[in-house]
C-alpha cells in the first residue's frame, strides 16, 4: 500500500489530475491481476513443463479473460476509447497465454470447451476476483430440470410439427410393464462401489479385452444389396435376444452406425433419438435411409423448423440440444443412441447434463429402453471419463450402481476387501453391454481397403452462399443453352432436352473457364466448398485421432491445410505437415516425426506434394478433406497407407458437402474408377481423360437445372 502511495505522490508532481486518474485506473480492476498471474505462468513455462498449480493459474486466467472481454464489449457506460483500451490490454494478456502454450502445448487442452474446471480452479478464480475488488458470482449448482428458468431454457423451442405429433397422441402413457428387480439381501449396501468399479478396469484387466461374450448370429438379412458383416450381426442379434444397453466401442470403420440402427429395429425401439456431433448428423440420416428404409428419419437443424415431427428416428447434434431438450424429453422415445459418447465425459458440461437428463426421462417412462453409447476410445484409458457414459446407460447413478449391476455384484458374493472382487466386478460391468472390437480382430469381415463417404451439412452463411453461387452457375449455363437453341439454324429438332447441345454448352463453359477468371466456375466452386468443409473435416480427423491414434489428413489447397492445422493446435493435438516448397530435409523430418513419434497423431498432407513416394502405413485411417479430379490421384493418396506390410484394413473417409456439386463430382470420380478398372481388365471401352470429370460435372449441373425448369 505504501508503494502505491509513493507512486501517486510522484504523479502529483509531474502530471495533471486527469492523467493521474487514468494511471490509477490502469492499476485497478481484474486486468492487472491477470497480467501478474499470467507472467508467473509464463516464467514457469520458460523454465520447463508447467506445474499442476501453474496449469490451474493458466486455465483461470483464460476463463477470466473471456469473461472480462464479454463484459467490456457489453458495457455501454464506457466510452468507445475506454473500451478499446481495455480490450487492447486484454489482448496483451491473451498474447502471453498464446506464447506460453507455444512453449508447453499440453496447456491447449485447458482451453477446450469441455475442459474440466476443477474445484481448485474455481477457488482461485474467486480469489482473483476478490483481489480485483469484484464480487464473485455465487457457487453454481447444476440445474437440469426442464422447469428451470435459465438462459438455456429461455432459448428452447418446440417445432410446429412436434406440436402436431403431440396433439395426435395426447394420451402417451409411461410403460410400467417391467417389474423392478427384488433387492433381496444386500451385503454391498454400505460399500462405496463406484470407485472400485472404475479401478477394476486398471487393476484386473490382465491384458484381457473389455468385451462381452456375443453368440454367433442366425440368419440376419440386410436391406437391398447391403451386406451385414458377421461382427455387426452379433450385436444386432444380441438386441433381438433382449439385451438393451450397449457401450459399443468398436474402432471407427467397423460399422457402428449400421449396428445401432439395426439394433434399434431388432428391439423395435421407436421412436429413436440419436445425439451426434455436428459433423456426422447428415451421415446418420443417410445411413438410416440405407439400413432401415422403412423408418423415416429427420435431422434437427437450428430451431427445427424443417423437421418431420412424426419421424421414427430423430437426429440432433450436441450443439443445438439445449434448444430441444424440453420437447425431446416428452416425445416418448423408446431408444436413444449417443454417438462419440466421450463428448459427455465432463458431467458438469451442459451437453452432458442434457444427455443424462434425456436418458433419465426415457428410462423413467419406458420399460427396458434401448440405450447405446458409441465411442471408438479404448476403454482402458482415462476410465474416469466413463462415469457419465455408464450413468447414461443406467448402469450407475451419482453414488451407486443401478439395480441390475448391483444385483450382479451381489451375486459374486465378494466385497471390495476381497482381492478377487475387482476381476469379478470388471466382468459384471462388461456383461452389462461393453463391446470392443478392433480392425485386426475382424479383418476377415471387412475389405482391405475401402472409401467411406461422410456427407456434412454446410448450413451456415458460407453454405448458403455456396448454394447460391451454384444456382447462379446453373442459371448461366441454362441461359447459354437457350441462346444456342434459339440461334441454331441447322440440325434436327430434339424433343425435350438436347443432350448433345448440353454437352457442347458445358464444353464451351469449361473452355472459357481456362481462359477467364471472371465469374463463378466449377474450379472456384470446388475451392470454396473445400474451404467451407475444412473445419468439419479437421474436426472429424481430430475425433479419429482421439479414437484410433494416427491419422493421415489430405487436402488440395494450402488454406484448407492451414485451417486443419489451426484446429489441431487449438485441440492440443500434435501434428506434422508435408507441403510443396519444403526442403528435402524438412520433409523427411516431418515424415519421421509422424512415423516414429507416438505423440504426433496426425500428418497434414498436400495431395500434390505427398500423394506419391512416401510410406505412411503406421496409420490405417485417411481423411480426404477435398476431392481430387481423378480417381488415380485419390488412390495414390490412400496408397500412402494401403501398402505391402499394412497389418490392418485401411479406411479412407471422404468428406462430402451435402446438397452441392461436391456429391456429383464424387459420383463421377467413382464412375471413372469403374471405367479404369474395366479397361485394365481388357475392356475395349475408350478411356476418358481426367478433364472429363469437370465436363461431366457441368453437364450434370445443366441437365438438372433444365429438368427442374421444364
Amino acid at each position: 500500500m505504501a508503494r502505491r502511495g509513493q507512486r501517486q505522490s510522484g504523479a502529483t508532481r509531474t502530471a495533471p489530475r486527469k492523467q493521474r486518474r487514468g494511471r490509477d485506473l490502469d492499476n485497478e480492476g481484474i486486468i492487472p491481476v491477470l497480467a501478474r498471474v499470467v507472467r508467473e505462468v509464463e516464467g514457469e513455462a520458460q523454465r520447463g513443463p508447467v506445474s499442476r498449480q501453474g496449469r490451474v493459474k493458466f486455465q483461470v486466467v483464460a476463463l477470466l479473460v473471456r469473461e472480462e472481454r464479454a463484459r467490456v464489449k457489453a458495457d455501454d457506460t464506457s466510452t468507445e476509447a475506454q473500451r478499446t483500451g481495455q480490450l487492447s490490454r486484454l489482448d496483451g494478456v491473451a498474447t502471453i497465454l498464446a506464447k506460453t502454450t507455444a512453449r508447453d502445448t499440453s496447456l491447449l487442452s485447458l482451453l477446450a470447451e469441455d475442459a474440466v474446471v476443477s474445484d481448485s480452479a474455481k477457488s482461485l478464480k474467486r480469489e482473483l476476483q476478490i483481489a480485483a475488488g469484484a464480487e464473485p458470482a455465487p457457487e453454481e449448482v447444476p440445474a437440469i430440470e426442464p422447469e428451470t428458468t435459465t438462459a438455456a431454457s429461455a432459448r428452447r423451442v418446440v417445432p410446429q410439427s412436434v406440436i402436431a405429433r403431440q396433439l395426435a397422441n395426447p394420451f402417451l402413457t409411461p410403460d410400467f410393464s417391467a417389474q423392478p428387480r427384488s433387492a433381496g439381501p444386500r451385503a454391498l449396501a454400505s460399500w462405496e462401489l463406484i470407485g472400485p468399479l472404475l479401478t477394476s478396469f486398471e487393476r484386473a484387466a490382465g491384458g484381457a479385452k473389455a468385451s462381452m461374450e456375443l453368440t454367433e448370429p442366425g440368419s440376419l438379412k440386410a436391406p437391398g444389396d447391403l451386406e451385414l458383416m458377421p461382427h455387426q450381426a452379433q450385436v444386432v442379434a444380441a438386441a433381438a435376444a433382449g439385451h438393451r444397453t450397449f457401450l459399443l466401442a468398436d474402432e471407427p470403420g467397423l460399422g457402428k452406425t449400421a449396428e445401432a440402427l439395426l439394433a434399434a429395429q431388432a428391439a423395435n425401439a421407436y421412436p429413436l433419438l440419436v445425439v451426434v456431433p455436428n459433423v456426422v448428423k447428415t451421415n446418420w440420416a443417410r445411413e438410416a435411409q440405407l439400413w432401415t428404409p422403412n423408418r423415416a428419419a429427420t435431422v434437427i437443424h437450428g430451431d427445427g423448423d424443417t423437421i418431420d415431427g412424426f419421424a421414427d428416428i430423430v437426429v440432433v447434434n450436441y450443439e443445438v440440444l439445449d434448444r430441444h431438450v424440453g420437447w425431446l424429453g416428452n416425445l416418448g422415445f423408446r431408444g436413444m443412441v449417443v454417438d462419440e459418447a466421450h463428448f459427455i465425459k465432463n458431467k458438469s458440461s451442459q451437453r452432458s447434463q442434457h444427455v443424462l437428463q434425456l436418458s433419465a426421462r426415457i428410462r423413467a417412462r419406458t420399460a427396458r429402453p434401448l440405450l447405446m453409447a458409441l465411442t471408438g476410445t479404448p476403454l482402458i484409458n482415462d476410465i474416469e471419463d466413463f462415469r457419465a457414459i455408464w450413468q447414461f446407460l443406467g448402469w450407475i447413478d451419482d453414488t451407486k450402481p443401478g439395480p441390475e449391476l448391483m444385483h450382479a455384484l451381489e451375486e459374486t458374493g465378494l466385497t471390495p476387501i476381497d482381492p478377487a472382487f475387482y476381476a469379478a466386478a470388471r466382468a459384471c460391468v462388461i456383461d452389462m453391454g461393453i463391446v470392443r472390437r478392433r480392425k485386426v480382430d475382424v479383418a476377415a469381415d471387412i475389405p482391405a481397403r475401402r472409401v467411406a463417404d461422410l456427407p456434412v451439412e454446410l448450413d451456415d452463411a458460407v453454405g448458403r452462399s455456396i448454394r447460391d453461387a451454384e444456382r447462379e452457375l446453373a442459371q448461366r449455363l441454362v441461359a447459354r443453352y437457350l441462346t444456342a437453341l434459339e440461334t441454331r439454324t441447322a440440325g434436327k429438332v430434339v424433343e425435350g432436352i438436347d443432350h448433345d447441345l448440353v454437352r457442347r454448352v458445358a464444353g464451351w463453359e469449361l473452355a472459357d473457364t481456362t481462359t477467364s477468371t471472371s465469374g463463378e466456375n466449377v474450379f472456384s466452386m470446388m475451392r470454396r466448398i473445400g474451404q467451407a468443409k475444412a473445419g468439419l473435416a479437421a474436426d472429424y480427423a481430430a475425433q479419429l485421432a482421439h479414437s484410433v491414434g494416427k491419422v493421415v489428413f489430405f487436402a488440395k489447397h494450402v488454406d484448407v491445410m492451414d485451417v486443419a492445422e489451426e484446429t489441431f493446435a487449438k485441440r492440443g493435438i500434435r501434428y506434422s505437415s508435408i507441403r510443396g516448397g519444403q526442403t528435402t530435409k524438412a520433409r523427411n523430418q516431418n515424415i519421421d516425426a509422424f512415423v516414429n513419434d507416438p505423440d504426433v497423431a496426425i500428418v497434414v498432407c498436400s495431395l500434390s506434394a505427398a500423394g506419391v513416394g512416401i510410406n505412411l502405413q503406421v496409420a490405417s485411417n485417411v481423411v480426404l478433406a477435398e476431392l481430387s479430379w481423378t480417381d488415380a490421384e485419390q488412390t495414390q493418396a490412400i496408397d500412402r497407407v494401403h501398402r505391402i506390410g499394412q497389418a490392418e484394413p485401411v479406411t479412407a473417409w471422404r468428406i462430402l458437402a451435402a446438397q452441392t456439386i461436391d456429391t456429383k463430382i464424387a459420383e463421377l470420380i467413382d464412375s471413372k474408377a469403374g471405367l479404369a478398372a474395366r479397361a485394365l481388365d481388357g475392356s475395349d471401352e475408350e478411356m476418358s481423360l481426367s478433364a472429363d470429370v469437370q465436363l461431366e460435372a457441368l453437364v450434370a449441373l445443366l441437365t438438372e437445372a433444365l429438368a427442374e425448369s421444364a
